[in-house]
């Protein structure tokens, strides 16, 4: 089922982790709807600015995510967020994902710099992946950066109007 021109149900609920596991991560009829708004209001803007876009994780159900690690209270559960990368030519930049968000002046909730390279640090240059969500009211437009500290636990910190060169 597509969801918008380049986004489909089936990339915005796949899991290999589910798969492997047996567990059900089918989204409900409002799921679908809301997956549908992120897809049209948020995702296929960024993916009509920058080009491709891979998702790399979105709904998941609450028995998924705290399989995974993460919360059953997580946007992901409720059909909120995704996390995703941009990939060209064999070379990740995923800042270009942010980028065009603030470019496009995009209403979004949350905006998180996942991880990797310069990201406990003032300039995060290189996220590993881009944890966005959207909801269909009260967007924070909060954007953060994920880090580890120094007993290896993920901390947060707000990132204010970063724009990359």
């Amino acid at each position: 089922m597509r969801l918008s021109k380049n986004f489909t149900l089936k990339e915005l609920t796949k899991s290999n982790t589910a798969l492997r596991l047996g567990i059900n991560n089918e989204p409900s009829k409002e799921g679908i709807l809301k997956l549908t708004l992120l897809a049209t209001e948020l995702l296929q803007p960024l993916r009509n600015e920058v080009g491709s876009i891979r998702i790399t994780s979105a709904y998941r159900s609450p028995i998924l995510s705290e399989a995974i690690g993460s919360s059953s209270n997580s946007q992901h559960c409720r059909y909120e967020a995704v996390d995703c990368q941009y990939v060209k030519r064999g070379k990740m930049d995923n800042i270009k994902i942010y980028d065009a968000l603030i470019d496009l002046d995009l209403g979004y909730d949350q905006c998180i710099l996942e991880f990797g390279n310069g990201t406990q640090y003032i300039d995060p240059t290189e996220p590993d992946w881009i944890h966005l969500s959207w909801k269909i009211s009260d967007n924070r437009r909060q954007t953060l950066v994920a880090y580890k500290d120094e007993n290896n636990k993920t901390k947060y910190r707000h990132l204010i109007k970063y724009k990359s060169i």
